[in-house]
């Protein structure tokens, strides 16, 4: 059934035969060459968590309303399994590895196995230019909504080139929970039983209306859905019923190295907060449409990892992301392809692309798609993705690498990735192990195909180095008080 979702979307997609004329942009108060930015983060939402990337238990009707008018990417990539280095790329056009921050900040410091936690920041440097320091030099005015979790004081949103900063701070969760108070230096309190996804989007609708006849960067980077799993209560009986005709109501779990990942959706709580996330990406649509500034803005809808599904305790995570094997946390496909939907000014009709593409493109894309310069000496790893937009191209990466050189709650040990064409090769530092894929023919990455295909191994351990010297990437060193 999740090819048949899957295809209904891209056979739709196809039926466009031929790509109608951009439209012209309308005169309105911002003048005539400004376009505006939404951009749309969410925390933890999983590759196979919507309506139109195939779930049939999650509910997303406003975001397949965007996806409707939009490209939707379905190889699009994170440059690491965990939060704090994405949004790092995010806002830099570059690799975490170049940046210095390849772990979630703070990390986990585990000194009880065989190898060192590699050294990494605990904030992103402020030597950085970000695409917001970027926009604000050409007048646009800055929002920030959510979560930060790139440094603590000093390094925060309004430090890094954002005017507004509402809600973003140290942490990678909201230390109150999703119901008010909560417990956030950064966002003052609403009435008790307000929800935080619904809070945030006012403070962004808000934004919105007063800067209506201003270009501006509106980042709204949702705390949900990660940890602790609330339910948006308004949403929780709906899919308590919808779960009732669920063929397994429970979680069902298969072994992932020293863990286990789930592999059905069947989480009520976690289906209402996608639920509430939607309904809430709607408001932005509507209050766009309302406002007459669609066809004049850029939206941009992506997450910073892959789903929650894999863990090493015996705790039972809240999602699964099958067919992608594993979740948060591994350089499996589950933990670092993920939903990328983008909304052209003044493009309104659906297309897909299975293009490579990675989280440091969102960059020089948005540079583009509002007529500004792009800034290669800034975003060096990032590639604008018009030409896949507007089909001139097929690729703009030839390769993509992932650098996650240390232990995560996951079960996933240090190790390294590597995507060239259809082959993937994924490299366990411990015992030295190389795992070799063939996405097109093998995306669950069930058959390692290492011993059987040596001149792929070879060419892409090449590539892996080639990468590691690029980027000076760092190597976890043996922990000499760990015996084996």
């Amino acid at each position: 059934m999740y090819y048949k979702n899957m295809l209904l979307l891209f056979v739709g997609i196809s039926l466009v035969c031929c790509k109608p004329k951009q439209k012209e942009r309308p005169e309105n108060a911002n003048g005539p060459d400004k376009k505006n930015v939404v951009f749309i983060l969410v925390d933890d939402l999983g590759w196979k968590d919507l309506g139109c990337y195939g779930s049939e238990f999650y509910e997303t009707p406003n975001i397949d309303r965007l996806a409707s008018k939009s490209t939707v990417f379905t190889s699009a990539y994170t440059p690491n399994p965990v939060c704090s280095p994405t949004r790092a790329a995010i806002l830099t056009g570059k690799y975490p590895t170049r940046v210095g921050i390849t772990d979630w900040i703070p990390g986990h410091v585990i000194k009880d196995r065989p190898l060192k936690s590699v050294e990494d920041y605990n904030q992103l440097p402020l030597e950085e230019t970000t695409i917001a320091e970027v926009l604000k030099e050409a007048d646009y005015n800055t929002f920030f909504a959510g979560k930060w979790h790139l440094g603590d004081t000093g390094f925060f949103p309004e430090d890094q080139g954002f005017d507004i900063n509402m809600g973003g701070h140290h942490m990678g969760q909201p230390p109150g929970g999703y119901y008010a108070p909560y417990n956030n230096p950064k966002l003052s309190d609403g009435p008790n039983g307000e929800y935080l996804t619904d809070r945030l989007t006012d403070e962004s609708l808000q934004f919105l209306e007063e800067n209506r006849n201003n270009p501006f960067f509106l980042y709204l980077a949702y705390y949900t859905v990660h940890t602790p799993i609330e339910a948006s209560k308004k949403h929780l009986a709906k899919f308590a019923e919808k779960k009732k005709n669920l063929t397994d109501t429970t979680a069902i779990t298969a072994p992932e190295g020293a863990g286990h990942t789930v592999i059905n959706q069947y989480n009520e709580e976690y289906a209402s907060m996608v639920y509430a996330l939607d309904e809430n990406v709607g408001r932005l649509l509507d209050k766009l449409d309302a406002l007459g500034l669609t066809d004049d803005t850029l939206i941009v809808f992506t997450s910073d990892n892959g789903g929650l599904s894999t863990t090493e305790s015996d705790w039972i995570p809240p999602t699964s992301v099958r067919p992608l094997r594993a979740g948060k946390g591994w350089a499996y496909e589950g933990g670092i392809r993920v939903p990328l939907i983008i909304k052209s000014p003044g493009l309104d009709y659906p297309t897909s692309s299975n293009a490579k593409v990675m989280s440091m493109d969102l960059f020089p894309t948005i540079l583009e798609a509002l007529g500004l310069k792009k800034r290669p000496d800034l975003h060096v790893d990032g590639e604008s993705l018009y030409p896949l937009i507007m089909n001139e191209r097929d690729e703009v990466h030839d390769v993509l690498f992932w650098d996650y050189p240390h232990y995560h709650t996951s079960g996933w040990t240090p190790g390294q990735a590597i995507r060239e064409g259809d082959w993937k090769l994924i490299h366990f530092y411990e015992d030295d192990v190389y795992e070799l894929y063939n996405l097109k023919e093998d995306i669950g990455e069930k058959e390692n195909l290492a011993a059987t295909h040596p001149e792929e191994l070879a060419a892409l351990k090449s590539a892996l180095n080639a990468m590691n010297t690029r980027l000076d990437a760092k190597q976890p060193e043996k922990n000499v008080d760990v015996v084996r």
